[in-house]
């Protein structure tokens, strides 16, 4: 590059030599030069328009005003090395959900095929969101994979594998399940539930925690009946935090049967079992048929397992838990999180009308005088009547119901709407 271009770059048509005749001809393509630190980049604007390479050539001097040029590997970028990039992300960080976003890569893959990074565009992603809802996915399943598909994006972009993201436009979700379980109805299905799932529900009505990933996993190791606990690990749940509920009265006659369900298996086989919950003495892995036929046996065909969660987060609420405890004990970390738990049923709505109504009584028979100014006419409400006093200065009114203003120190308080003059002549 000639000295009077290193600075602002140049385009150019390359030259090469025919081979069969030896001239020196011109390519017909356009490419662009310029220099950053030190070394001279070229890149090709595959185009034989000029004005492509100037458009190129500007794009690049901004990158390096910027500090940032990226290299020729973001032209060569593929969704699938996007998708690799993903995966050992995830297997990095040793996130459990690598199957289900395994899921999402392969209905990306489906519709993009082997398109390379730069042209999986907005309109490209809009068009995949339409051909998703019209195989009727639902918008959280959509949301999940377009999830997937920015942290892609993301990971490229800190790797330098593609110039810039695209903007992902995520669906709006009305999916906040709202099943509950009240006393009735959690007695009705733990009866019909076998006896090896009777503690587990025990325990989730009170606890509010995962039954498959929290209650399952737990050992005897870490129920502690002389000090009155039951304990997570950190690192074993959602969150990577550890959690400690205390043994509540009802919480501590479920362990403690469990307890002796357990020593029974033991004695009866010579094994000793580890997990607080088994099925003669091995650990629980799948209990859905269980669970539905129990379910419809009580008449409650439709709860489902994680509404313990909800339920144990009304039943705090209910019971004037503060906040902050709360969601240390059911695990969760943000207080929008535990919103989405904390549901109010028709019973709390009720109650909390109730309240209200108690209140405006009260504040009713509380009310003594109210003495409105309009148009120059005075009106005083006592005990819930109203008399209209026309033609009344307002002193004569003031003295008229003085008595009844005075407070029980003897002090009258002061009147809105009115002024003193005080005087020490």
């Amino acid at each position: 590059m000639s000295r009077e271009h290193r600075g602002t770059g140049n385009v150019y048509q390359p030259t090469y030599t025919d081979k069969r005749t030896g001239e020196i001809r011109t390519a017909a393509v356009w490419w662009a030069r310029w220099a950053y630190r030190g070394k001279i980049l070229r890149q090709s604007s595959k185009s034989t328009n000029r004005a492509d390479a100037v458009k190129l050539l500007k794009r690049k001097l901004g990158e390096v005003g910027r500090g940032r040029v990226h290299s020729a590997d973001v032209e060569r970028t593929t969704l699938k090395d996007l998708c690799e990039m993903l995966r050992n992300d995830y297997r990095q960080n040793q996130r459990r959900s690598l199957g289900r976003v395994e899921a999402s890569l392969g209905h990306l893959t489906e519709h993009f095929g082997d398109a390379r990074a730069h042209d999986i565009t907005t309109d490209r992603i809009t068009a995949y969101v339409v051909a998703r809802q019209a195989a009727k996915a639902a918008n959280a399943t959509i949301n999940r994979e377009l999830a997937a598909l920015k942290r892609m994006f993301r990971l490229a972009e800190i790797s330098d594998k593609v110039a810039q993201r695209p903007y992902v436009p995520m669906l709006r979700e009305d999916n906040a399940r709202k099943g509950f379980f009240e006393a009735a109805e959690f007695q009705a299905v733990h009866a019909e539930l076998p006896e090896p799932l009777k503690a587990v529900a025990e325990t989730a009505y009170v606890t509010g925690w995962r039954i498959r990933s929290e209650l399952l996993t737990r050992r005897w190791t870490h129920v502690d009946f002389e000090a009155g606990w039951i304990r997570l690990e950190p690192g074993e749940t959602k969150n990577r935090e550890g959690r400690m509920f205390p043994m509540t009265p009802t919480l501590r006659v479920a362990l403690e049967r469990q307890r002796a369900y357990t020593r029974a298996i033991e004695l009866a086989t010579d094994q000793v079992i580890p997990w607080v919950f088994h099925r003669d003495g091995q650990p629980i892995k799948y209990f859905r048929r269980a669970w539905l036929t129990a379910c419809k046996a009580a008449g409650a065909p439709h709860r489902i397992p994680h509404d313990f969660r909800r339920t144990a987060v009304r039943n705090l609420e209910r019971a004037g838990v503060p906040r902050s405890a709360a969601m240390k004990m059911v695990g969760h970390k943000t207080e929008a999180m535990y919103r989405r738990y904390a549901i109010a049923d028709e019973s709390m709505l009720r109650e909390g009308a109730a309240k209200l109504e108690a209140l405006l009584a009260a504040q009713r028979g509380a009310l003594r005088v109210v003495v409105p100014l309009r148009n120059d006419k005075v009106s005083t409400k006592s005990g819930g009547l109203e008399t209209l006093h026309e033609g009344l200065s307002v002193a004569e009114i003031t003295e008229r119901i003085r008595g009844e203003m005075v407070g029980r120190d003897g002090i009258e308080p002061p009147t809105p709407g009115f002024s003193v003059l005080c005087s020490t002549n």
